[in-house]
């Protein structure tokens, strides 16, 4: 899964579909976070609902008004870097 392709596609900022999903680490009506294979995706606007989730294949596809999205590293490079300040 860590070359699989990451993509990002919206229509009228009311449904889309990413691809390169790792996990589902959390979701509400106000804000989805998705481990992709570029990093946590953080998703946020109002009325989300995850239509289609196959953690197998690394789709997932929502509805509701999307506001903004934005990257952060993924859990497991947080881990790391973690870790090697720890152990230094």
């Amino acid at each position: 899964m860590e070359g699989a392709p990451h993509r990002i596609s919206w229509e009228r900022r009311t449904s889309g579909s990413i691809t390169g999903v790792k996990d589902v680490i959390s979701f509400d009506e106000e804000e989805v976070q998705v481990e992709t294979t570029m990093g946590v995706l953080t998703i946020v606007g109002k009325e989300l609902q995850v239509k289609r989730l196959s953690v197998e294949q690394g789709e997932m596809e929502l509805d509701g008004v999307i506001d903004r999205l934005s990257y952060s590293e993924s859990r497991q490079q947080k881990g790391k870097r973690l870790m090697s300040r720890l152990f230094k």
